[in-house]
C-alpha cells in the first residue's frame, strides 16, 4: 500500500518556500460547498485545519463520500490535467483553514523552475495513487457488504 504523503512536506525547503510565496489563506464554513463536479479547476488548496470530505455524485437525490481529508492534505488536482475540471466534489466537514493556490501562477512558477515542477507533480502523483488505493478498497468493501446483503 502506498503511503499517504503530505504535499508541503515532501518538497525540498526551498521549493517548498517558493511555493508558499504564492499560497493565500483561506477559510470555509462547515457544510460549505469548495467545489463541484465538472467546476472549472483553477485553484488547489492545501488543508492547515479541518476536514473535507470529497464526493461524488450518484444521482439527482444521493452523494458518495470518496475521501475525507484532514490537515496537511491536498485538496485538489485536476488543475494541474486537463481538461481542467473537477473530478470530484467537495464539501467542508467542519470548519477549514487552507492555503489557496492560484493554478496558473503555480504553473507559471513550475515552468520557471523544472525542479519545483518535476516535484510537484511527483507529489501529485503520490497522493494519486495512494487515493486511488484507498478509493479502491473502499469499492471492495462495498461490494463484499452488498454481496452478504448487509447494503
Amino acid at each position: 500500500m502506498t503511503k499517504a504523503i503530505k504535499l508541503l512536506t515532501a518538497l525540498p525547503p526551498s521549493q517548498r518556500h517558493r511555493l508558499m510565496t504564492l499560497a493565500r489563506e483561506v477559510s470555509f464554513a462547515e457544510d460549505t460547498r469548495i467545489f463541484e463536479a465538472g467546476g472549472v479547476a483553477d485553484r488547489f488548496w492545501v488543508i492547515r485545519s479541518g476536514a473535507v470530505s470529497l464526493d461524488q455524485e450518484v444521482n439527482s437525490l444521493q452523494r458518495v463520500t470518496v475521501a475525507s481529508l484532514g490537515a496537511g492534505d491536498l485538496l485538489g488536482w485536476s488543475w494541474l490535467f486537463p481538461p481542467h475540471t473537477w473530478d470530484f466534489g467537495a464539501v467542508a466537514f467542519s470548519p477549514v483553514r487552507a492555503y489557496e493556490f492560484d493554478a496558473a501562477a503555480v504553473l507559471e512558477l513550475c515552468e520557471e523552475d523544472s525542479q519545483l515542477g518535476l516535484l510537484l507533480v511527483r507529489s501529485v502523483a503520490e497522493v494519486l495513487a495512494h487515493r486511488l488505493e484507498m478509493t479502491r478498497g473502499k469499492l471492495m468493501e462495498q461490494y463484499t457488504l452488498h454481496r452478504r446483503g448487509v447494503l
